[in-house]
């Protein structure tokens, strides 16, 4: 797994590529110190993963995640930094990060996480998800008829464990269907959804109900 670390603090960056490096199944493929730099590291590497900061210089985690994405929507941002404010958070999540973690997250469930990420699940610290639910919640206004309209019955059974956190491998096995098949309709309901990947799909399934 080629994992990419951007952090405007070097000793952050050392840190966590000596913590990484441990793994056999991750490789450091890069490393910068603020968004425009990541942003340009990904567009040579072709990474799986952006281990991604948010408050630096230059050009922000949350902007970087949105270049990224939009140039790359196959490429996973995984946030990790020290900053639990509401509006980063709701702003990375809506730039297209797949998960949110706090700089204080145990190792084990760091790589955890990005061995999940990079898998399809997404990863929320525990201590901020109550906020992102209650967000998540309050702009429930739409009817799910709205959602409900656009997807087959299939794609509604499937957009309802992506909101729980399932990885394709996951819903294969609970829908008993082919994990190629069930790509097909992951790509189909990001696709009549107008959204990038599956976090922002979930978001819209909650709001809606469905999650």
């Amino acid at each position: 797994m080629k994992v990419i670390i951007c952090d405007d603090q070097a000793i952050v960056r050392d840190g966590l590529t000596m913590l990484l490096k441990l793994e056999p199944d991750i490789q450091i493929i890069g490393t910068a110190s603020e968004g425009a730099t990541a942003v340009e590291l990904v567009d040579k590497e072709n990474p799986d993963l952006v281990l991604m900061d948010l408050k630096m210089p230059i050009l922000n985690g949350v902007e970087a995640t949105r270049q990224i994405k939009t140039k790359h929507p196959e490429i996973k941002v995984l946030v990790l930094t020290t900053y639990d404010d509401d509006q980063w958070i709701f702003d990375a999540i809506h730039a297209g990060a797949s998960g949110y973690l706090l700089k204080d997250t145990p190792r084990d469930e760091l790589i955890k996480a990005i061995r999940g990420t990079i898998a399809g699940k997404t990863y929320v610290d525990p201590t901020i998800a109550g906020k992102v639910l209650g967000q998540v919640y309050s702009r429930q206004t739409q009817p799910a008829t709205l959602v409900t309209a656009k997807l087959t019955e299939r794609e509604l059974d499937i957009l309802r464990l992506i909101a729980r956190g399932l990885s394709n491998t996951d819903i294969s096995e609970r829908l008993y269907l082919s994990e190629g098949t069930i790509r097909n309709h992951v790509s189909s309901i990001l696709a009549k959804l107008g959204v990038s990947d599956r976090t922002q799909a979930a978001v819209i399934a909650i709001q809606h109900g469905l999650g």
